[in-house]
């Protein structure tokens, strides 16, 4: 699966679990979770069906304020998020937007390239930690 900028593993766990191991991930790095939206309850809450659609935003000033220095406009995609949803067929999956598509998408460049690379280490070594066996 693929869109443009976003970067999406397929889990060996179960939505639930691929959270729980994502936000224990996020703070055995020392990062802020800032919030955890459950956009299944929040459906439910309206009456309405949703499979499990779970978005973790979390980070850190220090990682972050490079790349908002380089380009305020860069707040928008910041902090980071990540998603763990179910497919049809009970799939579980983590997508992420890639860095490097933030950086590209406001303009930034080699003045933010150090905090890109952090960010994009970061990212996958989250993610693989989340779904993995």
């Amino acid at each position: 699966m693929a869109a443009d900028g976003l970067i999406t593993l397929r889990s060996s766990h179960g939505p639930k679990d691929t959270m729980a191991r994502l936000e224990a991930a996020v703070t055995a790095k020392g990062l802020t979770i800032f919030a955890h939206v459950d956009h299944a309850a929040g459906a439910e809450a309206v009456g309405l069906k949703l499979r499990p659609t779970d978005l973790l935003i979390f980070g850190n000033a220090k990682g972050g304020t490079p790349l908002m220095q380089a380009m305020q406009t860069v707040g928008i995609d910041l902090p980071l998020k990540a998603l763990v949803w179910q497919d049809a067929s009970g799939a579980t999956w983590l997508s992420y937007n890639d860095p490097r598509w933030i950086a590209k998408r406001h303009g930034v460049s080699g003045e933010a390239e150090a905090a890109i690379g952090a960010m994009t280490g970061l990212l996958d070594a989250l993610a693989k930690t989340a779904t993995s066996p």
